[in-house]
């Protein structure tokens, strides 16, 4: 291996962890960020309506009494459709993608720590953007991502310093993953990006 040639590809949650190495760990050549959480506060802000923040934080506090009184920690779904159900993600494409067929041998439970949803909420990767220069930076976007959300990403997008290169994709945000997978993974490698 090139030590010298050391790329990082992170997508979704951990295209916002791309954006902190990339910003922090000189080793790094380049760094992809495909359809990257830029805020988890503002992420978390718009699925949950106004009036369900304070039940959201109380199931934070509940399950800090119970891990703090040697209980098991609190977990959610991960999805649902129902919107009165505690889950992380409500969004049709989430639920579609979440709750799609897997193949023979493959186990899902689809249930998380509540927990991980207390510390999505607090992540603020965006604000590493513009310290990922002097190291190449393409962002891969979904034009119509609820989940990690499209305004947020091109505005850090236009804070990133260059080398810097733009790939937008058809769709939301599980699409990279799905029919626009061929795309977004020819996007990395025919991108030309000099330090």
């Amino acid at each position: 291996m090139d030590s010298d040639r050391i790329g990082l590809w992170g997508t979704s949650y951990a295209g916002g962890h791309a954006l902190v190495l990339g910003a922090t760990d000189r080793r790094v050549k380049a760094v992809v960020a495909q359809v990257p959480t830029i805020s988890g506060y503002q992420q978390s802000l718009r699925p949950v309506a106004p009036d369900q923040v304070p039940a959201l934080e109380a199931s934070f506090s509940d399950d800090d009494r119970r891990v703090f009184a040697g209980e098991a920690p609190a977990t959610q779904l991960v999805v649902s459709a129902d919107p009165a159900t505690l889950a992380a993600y409500d969004s049709p494409d989430a639920v579609a993608f979440y709750t799609q067929p897997l193949p023979e041998g493959v186990h899902y439970q689809n249930r998380v720590p509540v927990r991980s949803s207390r510390a999505a909420r607090r992540y603020e990767p965006g604000q590493w953007v513009s310290r990922v220069s002097p190291t190449p930076l393409l962002m891969i976007f979904g034009l119509n991502d609820t989940i990690t959300l499209t305004d947020t990403r091109v505005a850090a997008y236009e804070r990133a310093l260059q080398p810097k290169k733009l790939v937008t994709i058809t769709g939301g945000h599980f699409h990279p993953y799905l029919d626009q997978f061929e795309k977004s993974t020819k996007s990395v490698g025919s991108a030309r990006l000099r330090a």
